[in-house]
């Protein structure tokens, strides 16, 4: 070994890694536990159906500050002449991504109130960023049709799903750290 170069090794016990394999089986449960839920016929009557005919009243306004001849109804977006006509279907209305990042952000051991900033946040970001998706892509379909697909189902899909991954990432580098415990030294 040269001079001035420490070794270090890494070493890990069975009970350092018990965080780590809660976190994951946490986050797998809360996933299947609320994805399920989201295909309930009373969560899509009360709350999926609602929340998507807000975000297309929100995609429309902000449309119609560009096109003043845009409306929404329900879930639709539409001009005005009715030539092109979006419809935000399940998965397009950001609430999978949302889930993703619930869980993530539930499974984590974190105090709540650090947890339900992160969820408040976490979800207008993603939906921030889904508005500009919806909207991006009525324009896209207007104008090309490959285009409006190939954004659609590759570009996205992937961006949004990324963005929650993201917001999880930064919200992590906020948490407070616990305390490790100091190990007794030696005499």
């Amino acid at each position: 070994m040269k001079p001035g170069r420490q070794s270090t090794t890494l070493e890990v016990s069975p009970g350092s890694l018990l965080p780590m394999f809660r976190f994951i089986l946490l986050f797998l449960v809360l996933l299947v536990v609320l994805f399920v839920a989201e295909l309930t016929g009373p969560v899509e009557r009360h709350v999926i159906v609602p929340f998507t005919s807000v975000l297309a009243d929100i995609c429309a306004w902000v449309i119609h500050l560009f096109d003043g001849s845009t409306i929404s109804n329900g879930k639709l977006i539409q001009n005005a002449s009715g030539s092109f006509i979006v419809s935000i279907e399940r998965g397009c209305n950001g609430v999978e991504a949302v889930i993703i990042l619930i869980s993530a952000i539930l499974a984590f051991p974190a105090p709540w109130k650090h947890k339900l900033f992160g969820l408040f946040f976490g979800f207008l970001a993603i939906q921030i960023l889904n508005v500009v998706r919806i909207v991006s892509l009525f324009y896209l379909g207007m104008w090309s049709p490959v285009w409006f697909k190939w954004f659609h189902e590759y570009l996205w899909q992937a961006l949004i799903v990324l963005d929650a991954l993201i917001v999880f990432l930064v919200w992590l580098r906020y948490v407070p750290a616990k305390p490790r415990p100091v190990a007794a030294m030696a005499t």
